[in-house]
């Protein structure tokens, strides 16, 4: 298998790109190599865009300690997009920040959390998925709104804290409706890549205090992108 470089996608055609999801996924290893007590760190990855002429966006990756909830590190970048918006395909616009954000850790995360999905998609290669063939790193999806994938079905988890209820496609389990606060609406959580649902889904919870039903990773990395979006706007120099 050939990993191709991010800088070659924006020159992939819509078809090259569902043969890359396709050939990855086979890939995919469904399992943690870390016990849940040795994750000692986990990065929140998070992307905004906006316009200037051309399309723009941030890439921000905070990097939380499990056990005190503090930020360890943080990182961005940002640039140019130029690779269009295609549905399904979102780790062709995004992936190219996002490694070149990474490169910038001083210290590689045992785990990254992407505001996204993992192998909840079509062809089980949503952004989660995707990225860690080039983070190599274990990575988990968390979606603050439920991304329809054909023939997938799940119920709605019960109120209280800690529900959870499956989201199956012909007997595979993608991902699990994750209730991380009582009587919020859900988060959706999925594996990307050398990661197990359980251990996901745990991260999730242990992560997430009462400011918000977003794990503090993701939600952190999300008020990143928005601060650094509106100072790189005001910028005169930065396009």
């Amino acid at each position: 298998m050939r990993l191709i470089s991010v800088n070659e996608f924006p020159g992939l055609s819509e078809c090259e790109c569902i043969a890359i999801q396709n050939e990855l996924s086979g890939e995919l290893v469904q399992g943690c190599p870390l016990a849940f007590d040795e994750i000692r760190t986990v990065a929140g990855v998070d992307l905004a865009y906006w316009s200037g002429g051309a399309e723009y966006a941030v890439c921000c990756i905070v990097i939380i300690d499990v056990e005190s909830r503090r930020i360890t590190e943080k990182q961005w970048s940002a640039g140019r997009v130029d690779f269009p918006y295609v549905p399904g395909c979102l780790a062709f616009r995004e992936l190219p920040l996002v490694v070149e954000t990474a490169a910038k850790l001083v210290r590689k995360p045992d785990v990254y959390m992407f505001d996204g999905n993992g192998i909840l998609h079509p062809r089980r290669m949503g952004l989660a998925a995707h990225a860690s063939f080039y983070l190599d790193a274990p990575t988990v999806g968390i979606a603050k709104h439920y991304f329809k994938v054909d023939g997938a079905e799940f119920t709605e988890p019960d109120t209280e804290k800690g529900s959870v209820s499956d989201i199956t496609r012909d007997g595979e389990l993608l991902g699990r409706a994750v209730r991380t606060q009582s009587g919020v609406k859900p988060v959706y959580v999925s594996i990307g890549n050398r990661m197990d649902i359980d251990t996901a889904v745990r991260l999730a919870l242990t992560l997430t205090d009462n400011e918000s039903r977003v794990p503090i990773p993701t939600r952190y990395a999300d008020l990143e992108t928005h601060i650094m979006r509106k100072e790189l706007q005001n910028n005169p120099g930065f396009s």
